[in-house]
């Protein structure tokens, strides 16, 4: 909830349009019960507010139904995905959609939707069992970053699949992926991370092509770039969706030395300005490339939020390096 996180459901956005209400234990130690009504501009401000106003001790959710859905997938030319998306899957049997684009051009979006269905499941588990074991998964994953086969290697083992098969699962299952799946190995010698802009749906075209020219001239080992789509967030102070988005979810490896850290703080900054010449927002939970201009200039209202936590916390026990980072004093 503190970071407002997201995943593929279509029309839901970011978690605060599903909060009810929520519980908030303040640095003096009262328990504060937040919802739009009451203490308003504190629950505006704690949904994606970086853990910096309090603990959540309790949060109240809209709930959905487990149903049941099947799987298709497609290539979409990429001028044309807006439109597609607008056509083809912003519709009431529509419950989860990405579209990758893949290295090394990201250039030809693979579309993948899952639909409500009353198809029997083929897929009978009703969530991932927790201690499963991802050692292919992670081999794919090295393959397909590290071999010169690589693209063929995820092409044959993965693409080729979501285009051809067609699973039913509960809804439940597909949302219980682990990310252990992503996990590589060993970090001894690289990792993987993640990056995420968020650009106004009448600017897909021109941030897509800064964004694929930025990735290919600084050769970032980019695995793919998820597509999905939000809908406004009219309620957190720090939203990133102030109006209907796609966003685009960068994931990476790189190499665990300190250059290759410094590299990509210089072509994730060059990423940021595309994103923000382009009316849009970066996501903050993940490393702080970001020069202080930046982030003020993607969220303004942070000197709102620090106006709050200055009355509500002016002790300031609540940090981390996010926050000790960016936040104006």
């Amino acid at each position: 909830l503190s970071v407002n996180c997201h995943g593929r459901y279509v029309g839901r956005g970011p978690l605060v349009n599903s909060v009810r209400a929520l519980q908030l234990v303040t640095s003096e130690g009262e328990a504060l019960e937040l919802d739009r009504d009451t203490n308003a501009d504190l629950f505006r401000a704690v949904c994606g507010g970086y853990g910096g106003l309090g603990v959540v001790t309790e949060v109240e959710l809209d709930l959905e139904a487990n149903a049941r859905i099947v799987r298709a997938a497609e290539y979409v030319s990429l001028d044309e995905y807006p439109a597609w998306f607008r056509e083809r899957v912003r519709d009431d049997d529509a419950v989860l959609h990405n579209a990758d684009l893949l290295p090394p051009h990201f250039s030809r979006p693979l579309a993948i939707t899952w639909r409500r269905t009353d198809a029997p499941v083929t897929l009978t588990e009703r969530l991932i069992p927790e201690d499963r074991r991802y050692s292919r998964d992670q081999s794919l994953i090295w393959a397909a970053s590290e071999l010169p086969i690589g693209e063929e290697v995820r092409d044959r083992k993965l693409t080729r699949r979501q285009l051809t098969e067609h699973p039913v699962v509960w809804r439940n299952r597909e949302a219980s992926l682990d990310a252990d799946a992503l996990e590589p190995r060993t970090r001894a010698f690289s990792t993987y991370l993640l990056q995420e802009y968020f650009i106004p749906v009448a600017q897909f075209r021109y941030f897509v092509a800064a964004m694929r020219k930025i990735l290919i001239d600084a050769r970032v080992d980019a695995l793919n770039v998820s597509i999905r789509h939000s809908p406004a967030d009219r309620t957190s102070l720090l939203s990133w969706a102030p109006q209907d988005v796609f966003s685009f979810v960068l994931y990476y490896k790189q190499r665990s030395h300190r250059w290759a850290d410094a590299e990509a703080a210089r072509w994730t900054r060059r990423l940021i300005d595309a994103a923000l010449d382009n009316g849009g927002r970066y996501y903050l939970p993940y490393r702080l490339h970001a020069t202080p201009e930046q982030f003020l200039r993607a969220y303004p209202e942070a000197e709102a939020f620090a106006a709050l936590k200055a009355r509500h916390d002016p002790k300031r026990r609540f940090r981390n390096k996010l926050l000790e980072r960016y936040l104006p004093r």
